[in-house]
């Protein structure tokens, strides 16, 4: 498989194709924190976001489809969060106790029980703008470029938030694969890094490294489109240059082929992980 890079900005007309070929179900979605730093013991509200640019908006997800909602806390255990979610309320979709000093990986899972189903043009564009080989290549062999393309498909979000000043012992802990299907791992410490030197990410498929997927990297105040686009090397790798400031969205969108007789043609996963940067001296 040839692993490529994609140009920093999108094109107009890329970003035309993605707005237009997915439906706003289809669209990123992240887990949005109030702040990403909080004092110790603090409450943290907290809403699930779709959309990008112009179509960004809380997400309408019915909170019965939400089948795992928890933090790893700096010490590495997990602490279910299901019972603070409150999906649709004026006060946000969530309010998160926190206590320990450190970094917190919140993560929130969907099942896989929405669908989409788009004409051929559309669907065959959007496989196109967000890298998704393995449908392009199955509907060619099949022979179904010209038919309506359909896919069931499902959301993994985390976001990182620090507590208090968090210790060199702990930072770690937001390195560490969650099992999720689908998911980005950051595998250097952001809030250390120096401005503009390699950021490494890690994209888990199924619980393998996963090469060839499209990981775009966003400035959530000015989200219009991505600040970067790269596919993931061999070893499932991706790199981006760090920013000093500002809040930060990864998502990535990867799929495969169902069987025949299942109702759609295509399962996907929607993958996002999130952190916010205070401006320091580095």
């Amino acid at each position: 498989m040839t692993i490529l890079s994609i140009p920093i900005r999108f094109s107009a007309l890329a970003a035309l194709i993605l707005a237009c070929a997915t439906p706003a179900a289809a669209h990123d979605f992240w887990l949005q924190p109030d702040v990403y730093r909080v004092a110790n013991d603090a409450t943290l509200a907290l809403t699930l976001q779709v959309g990008h640019g112009p179509y960004r908006q809380r997400s309408p997800i019915a909170q019965r489809r939400i089948t795992r909602f928890a933090a790893i806390a700096p010490d590495g255990n997990e602490i279910d969060l299901q019972k603070f979610l409150h999906t649709g309320s004026s006060a946000g979709d969530a309010s998160v106790p926190l206590a320990s000093s450190g970094i917190y990986v919140l993560s929130l899972e969907t099942d896989e029980h929405a669908q989409s189903h788009l004409p051929a043009i559309r669907f065959n564009d959007y496989l196109r703008a967000e890298g998704l080989t393995p449908a392009l290549e199955q509907r060619q062999r099949t022979h179904r470029t010209n038919a309506e393309g359909s896919e069931r498909y499902g959301r993994r979000t985390k976001a990182l938030v620090r507590v208090g000043a968090p210790s060199a012992s702990t930072a770690s802990v937001f390195a560490k694969p969650l099992g999720m299907s689908l998911e980005i791992v950051l595998e250097q410490d952001p809030w250390t890094t120096p401005q503009g030197a390699a950021l490494p990410v890690r994209v888990f498929y199924e619980g393998n490294p996963l090469p060839g997927a499209l990981v775009k990297f966003t400035n959530l105040e000015h989200d219009a489109e991505p600040v970067e686009m790269h596919r993931t090397d061999a070893s499932g790798r991706a790199s981006f240059a760090t920013p000093d400031r500002g809040n930060w969205l990864l998502n990535v969108i990867w799929t495969k082929p169902l069987p025949a007789t299942e109702e759609a043609e295509f399962e996907t996963i929607f993958s996002s992980l999130s952190f916010g940067l205070e401006p320091v001296n580095r």
